[in-house]
């Protein structure tokens, strides 16, 4: 108990879990990987993944760290984002209630998991009895837009990201709507950074589908070095939540890591954190949020 364990979900963007998978593996005590046993995305079309994959974690796995967890993450009567919760809560369960319980998706890179994992340390206390205390810890996406021919295009204003959680009732993807912890970690997030086919599959499969606006993918396409600054609004479901680009004349995201404090993107300073929690500790120390009911109960196992 009181282990950090480390949940990832594989689907049609495996690939990336050549990335996101090695930044955590020196300090992951177990990693799991839930993989859909009819290898069916959550809007029920089908996936594949090269065998040379497998092969791949068997290398790397050196410390016999890493269990692929099958099962069947796909159920036709609930949509996308249900199954998205449904898998989680599951995958959350095989990895054991005691333990620190994080998730990140295969596009989500943390340069400093090290870091991350000294921070949640220090709610270790919460492990003693999750189900009084459940809590959720987040750090902060830095979304990466779009990659260039000579470097990318982020957004400026960064973003909760939940990644870990003493408790897993979610009720919305990794929201559970219990209290949240911020911590001072940055998980660089390709998010819309990819080949236009490889956006579009994204975009049929994900759990948010049917909340689309329309606009988003024009104005990513149009997107480029030389008019960035002109375009606003840019985020895939309410527009205003993303306001602006900026440009990296680099894709490597260790070097925007070092360099965080000498680039246009909102800063996580202590005294931002500090006024971040007071408000979780403040409103779950002396209001009762409203609970948010899960729909298909009945699925969840």
């Amino acid at each position: 108990m009181k282990k950090i364990h480390v949940g990832f979900l594989l689907s049609y963007d495996y690939e990336k879990l050549k990335t996101a998978i090695p930044l955590v593996y020196e300090y992951a005590d177990r990693i799991f990987i839930a993989q859909d046993e009819n290898f069916n995305t959550w809007n029920g079309n089908t996936f594949y993944v090269d065998e040379s994959f497998f092969i791949w974690l068997k290398e790397i796995d050196k410390d016999s760290k890493i269990e692929i967890y099958k099962d069947n993450f796909y159920i036709p009567e609930l949509n996308a984002i249900q199954n998205d919760t449904r898998e989680r809560h599951m995958l959350s369960m095989k990895m054991g209630i005691g333990n620190w319980l994080i998730q990140i998706d295969s596009d989500e890179y943390i340069p400093d998991f090290k870091g991350f994992v000294s921070q949640l340390r220090k709610y270790d206390f919460y492990l003693d009895n999750p189900k009084k205390t459940p809590v959720q810890i987040s750090g902060f996406h830095v979304d990466i837009y779009k990659y260039l021919e000579d470097g990318l295009l982020y957004i400026t204003n960064t973003c909760k990201v939940l990644l870990a959680t003493n408790y897993p009732n979610y009720k919305l993807a990794r929201q559970s709507y219990e209290r949240v912890i911020y911590v001072n970690t940055l998980v660089f997030h390709e998010s819309l950074a990819r080949t236009e086919d490889d956006l579009q599959t994204k975009l049929k499969n994900w759990g948010h589908n049917h909340e689309l606006n329309n606009e988003f993918l024009t104005k990513w396409r149009r997107a480029s070095k030389e008019n960035y600054k002109e375009i606003k609004n840019v985020f895939y479901l309410n527009p205003k939540q993303w306001k602006s680009l900026g440009y990296l004349p680099t894709k490597d995201f260790f070097e925007v890591n070092k360099n965080i404090k000498n680039i246009n993107i909102q800063q996580i300073t202590p005294i931002y954190l500090f006024f971040k929690n007071f408000g979780q500790w403040f409103k779950y120390k002396f209001t009762k949020p409203k609970k948010q009911k899960i729909e298909f109960e009945e699925y969840i196992r």
